[in-house]
């Protein structure tokens, strides 16, 4: 039985991964992993790790020392990881690629639609018995554009979506995949053109050292008065900075979030009752034309249970000394 040491855990973590298998040792920590808390991973051969895990050099050094041979992300980004410095140290690396596009492009569009006709400041009145509809006008999505940055499942998957609203639809992709582009009635085009031509601008990117704030007061100025972002992708794609001032201007017309750029220690924590130390994401939590949820697009059950049965699949597959699932190795 191989024992595996899971951080960053909460109790659908433990439901999943339990239920997905039986004959694995699960050791289930509710702190990150990072190099300080490699030490707790003594006695396991495999680490399950999730999107603000630390597993940099000084970390896998530490994992070494303590015997484990495999980093088992059970999330697609893989930003976290040094994964030249886990080669050199012999350990293997695996993610789970594709848990649920669905999941994701699904809660995009949830985000923009709850932004832009207020349901949420709606929900709020009505509770409190105010349904007056003064302050709650959106707009229609039909015959807008909607930009898409990065085609890969999920963004191609959000781009049907918003298709299916009567939008004309524009993208930009490094490697466009013409042929679905053809087939869906989306039209590629250069990253400067898609800011500068679409109503809503919805992230798909990975992160990665071409994509790291590709949102910034450069590429935001490009982008047309009043529109509307959406970033389900990962956080620092966007300057946070420059994104509260365009707010402030008044360029940019709402903000919904599922990710921001320092949500470590933050995001998946319980912090009612304290004082948030983030004087950025503060700010943010001030603008009326702003929603953030925090890193919530991948919760569902589909999701949950396909995340486990990747990471398990693989945890096993290298315990018996066979080839991992195809696409999951770093």
């Amino acid at each position: 039985m191989i024992e595996t040491a899971v951080y960053s855990t909460k109790t659908y973590d433990r439901e999943y991964l339990s239920a997905a298998a039986e004959d694995i040792s699960w050791r289930f920590f509710e702190f990150p992993l990072n190099a300080q808390t490699a030490p707790s991973a003594q006695g396991a051969s495999a680490v399950c790790v999730f999107v603000n895990d630390l597993v940099d050099r000084e970390c896998l050094q530490g994992l070494v020392e303590v015997g484990v041979k495999i980093v088992a992300l059970r999330c697609a980004g893989f930003n976290n990881v040094d994964l030249d410095a886990a080669r050199e140290f012999g350990i293997s690396v695996v993610r789970v690629p594709a848990y649920s596009p669905h999941a994701v492009a699904e809660h995009t569009v949830a985000l923009l639609l709850t932004l832009n006709r207020k349901i949420h400041r709606a929900y709020n009145r009505v509770r409190e018995l105010n349904f007056s509809l003064n302050g709650l006008v959106g707009f229609d999505l039909h015959g807008k554009t909607v930009g898409i940055i990065g085609t890969g499942k999920i963004g191609r998957l959000s781009a049907q979506i918003f298709k299916g609203f009567g939008t004309k639809v524009v993208a930009f992709d490094r490697h466009p995949d013409s042929e679905w582009a053809k087939s869906h009635g989306v039209e590629y085009l250069d990253l400067a053109s898609v800011l500068a031509q679409s109503d809503v601008v919805s992230l798909h990117v990975p992160l990665v050292p071409d994509t790291f704030r590709l949102l910034n007061d450069v590429t935001i100025a490009q982008m047309k008065p009043g529109v509307f972002i959406v970033n389900t992708s990962r956080g620092k794609l966007i300057d946070t900075l420059a994104l509260i001032a365009a707010l402030k201007s008044g360029h940019i017309g709402g903000v919904a979030l599922d990710v921001y750029e320092e949500e470590e220690g933050v995001f998946f924590e319980d912090l009612s009752g304290q004082i948030l130390q983030d004087d950025e994401l503060s700010r943010l939590l001030t603008f009326p034309n702003v929603l953030i949820t925090a890193h919530q697009a991948f919760l569902t059950r589909e999701a949950l249970s396909e995340i486990a049965r990747v990471s398990v699949a693989n945890i096993k597959r290298f315990a018996a000394a066979l080839p991992f699932i195809e696409g999951t190795v770093l």
